[in-house]
This record gives C-alpha cells, structure tokens and sequence, in this order.
C-alpha cells in the first residue's frame, strides 16, 4: 500500500477512572496462587503491567467511542458534518446488529450522508480501519473520516478471574492459558483522517503492509460471540509461548517488506509505536526487527493490553507528550491474533 493524499488530522481518547492493579487482582486469587504455589508479584513480573483500567459497571463500547470522536474532531477542527465515512474498529460492540458504528454516528450527530460501519480484527482492527479509510480518501471517495474504537475489559477479566477460583479441577495449563486475559484493559480513541486537499497538517500516511499467518489461529481464541451484555461471560485461551514465538517470526517478515515497499532503511526511522502486549512481547518483538528501544513509546505498564485501542492510543499519547519534529518517519507496527501482522509509515 502506498498513499500520495493521506494526511492524519487529530486524535481524541479516553481513560476510564477505575485504576485495577495487577496486585489486587492478584489478592482476589490468592487461593488459586496457593493451590498453585505462585508468588505475589507475578502478574507484573512476567508482564510488565503494574495496572489497568476498567470503565464504570454498565457502560457500554459506544459511550467511550462516542467521546474519543468528539475530542478527535475538536483536535483537528473539523465539524462532525464534515465527516463522510465513520468506522467502529473495537473488538468490543455494545449489540452483534446494528453496528456500534450507528451509535457513534447518531451521537456526534454526523451527516446522514455520511457512511458507517464496523471493522473488527482483534488487536488490528484500528490499523485495518486506517488503510480502509486510506483508499476511500486516495481515490477520492471522501473527503474526510472519522476511526473510533472502544475496548472494554471488565467481563473479560472478571469472567476469567471466576472462573479460576471456581474450577474445581482447575489445571496449570488452564491457568497459564488465562493468565493472558487478566492483563486486559479498557479506553478509547479516535482519529481523523483527511485528503491533502483539505487537511490542516503535514502528517501523511505514507503506505504499509500486511502479512499473515494463519495456520496459527487457534493460538489466541476468545469465547462463542453472545453481544456484548453486562452478564455476558467471557473466556479467552492465549498460548502464549508459542504465540509469541511465532508472532515474531510474522514480524521480521512483515518488517522487510514494510522497508522495501516505502524505501525506509533501518537507521532511517525516528519514531515507533507498537501493539502493547507486555514487556517481554515488546522486547521481542523490537528485537525480531532490529529496531532500537529507545524510540519507541510504551502504555503497557499503566494501561495493559487495550486491544485496538492500544496501538493507537499509544501513538496519540506518544505525539501528545513527545511530540515528533518535522518530517519524522514514525513506524505504527501492529500484530494481532489471526495471525495477522500490519505495519504503517507515517512522516510527520
């Protein structure tokens, strides 16, 4: 994918105010960590994740996306009628029909012209939605759009925290293929994308690239889709290990040809973003591709793993606190279960 007319216009996000450290979920297992004879502190030892948030009891994804697009429109100066294409990209939905897209639409008051629909990807789903809106707006389709996500995690965490006091016969394997989901956290963000011919900024999307593998679906699979409901139970097994082994392998290889569709040297990139999974997935992952640390921009530690949301969210904040100079090359490196491996390139 290469982009000539893709400007980034402004982000908008949300943290939820309810702050869950990895030492109180872990005081709400101490019986299963002393059937197992864990220590206190591995939570955050093996993941990095000192907390995470958690949206108060009852809201729903559209509300956090609602508000994320509303400041993403305010930073960039764009009114919402000027907006012709809305995409809802978060795991989380608040119904399987209609799309979350038409909450968020009907809440910012779009125009009626202006098209919707959800994308979901798992982790992905928010750099899918980007190349989504990329071609609309480098063939001229539109002029200007909006990408919302919404993750939430309190089900997720909850569901998976009962059911490991509750499994009578609870196993080591099944601990350790949970262990994945109570690092899971919650916010929201959006972006607004425009065509060169209107933007307010020099931030251009400049192409990327996307490679799968998908003969390693079964290594990440979350439970039956019953809609996103308060009493909704929901259970994910991780491989972790393994996943992690074979996602880095996708990653060098998404990463070469990342370099060679834009003509981007190593040496050459200034910034960098990536999925926010823990330390020790960061860690390897930057060292699949060669690329120094020292640029990259981190939220895994008081954030979690935000799925969608955490890409994006970490760019948003990374450009907020440390913004980058002109004409820096920025590289968003995403990976998701699926596999599925998309790579982005910004110059700012």
């Amino acid at each position: 994918m290469r982009y000539e007319k893709v400007h980034l216009e402004g982000f908008g996000y949300v943290l939820p105010d309810n702050v869950v450290t990895s030492a109180q979920i872990e005081r709400e297992l101490a019986d299963v960590y002393r059937r197992f004879n864990l220590h206190e502190g591995r939570l955050e030892l093996m993941s990095g994740i000192k907390e995470r948030r958690f949206w108060d009891e009852g809201a729903v994804p559209s509300e956090g996306s609602t508000l994320a697009g509303k400041r993403a429109l305010e930073a960039s100066g764009v009114a919402p009628e000027e907006i012709e294409c809305l995409l809802h990209t978060s795991v989380s939905r608040d119904f399987l029909e209609p799309a979350t897209a038409s909450l968020v639409h009907r809440n910012l008051s779009l125009s009626p012209k202006a098209l919707f629909y959800d994308i979901s990807n798992a982790c992905l789903g928010f750099l899918n939605g980007m190349t989504s809106l990329g071609d609309m707006i480098e063939l001229g389709h539109v002029r200007r759009g909006l990408i919302v996500a919404g993750e939430s995690s309190r089900q997720l965490v909850r569901s998976t925290m009962d059911f490991l006091r509750n499994s009578p016969h609870l196993t080591r394997q099944q601990l350790k293929q949970a262990f994945a989901s109570l690092t899971i956290g919650s916010a929201a963000v959006a972006l607004v994308m425009a065509h060169a011919s209107v933007s307010n900024t020099n931030h251009r999307l400049v192409g990327g690239v996307i490679r799968t593998a998908t003969q390693h679906s079964h290594l990440c699979q979350g439970s039956n889709d019953t809609g996103f409901t308060p009493d909704a139970s929901m259970v994910m097994s991780t491989e972790a290990e393994t996943l992690l082994v074979n996602g880095c392998r996708l990653a060098a290889e998404t990463w070469s040809e990342f370099k060679d569709t834009l003509g981007w040297r190593q040496g050459e990139i200034n910034r960098s973003y990536c999925h926010q999974v823990g330390q020790a997935h960061r860690d390897r992952f930057l060292e699949s591709i060669g690329l120094d640390p020292a640029i990259d921009f981190s939220t895994f530690p008081f954030l979690g793993n935000v799925g969608s949301v955490s890409l994006p969210l970490t760019m948003a904040m990374g450009v907020e606190r440390d913004p980058p100079a002109e004409g820096d090359r920025l590289a968003l490196l995403g990976i998701g279960s699926g596999l599925c491996c998309a790579m982005l390139g910004v110059v700012w």
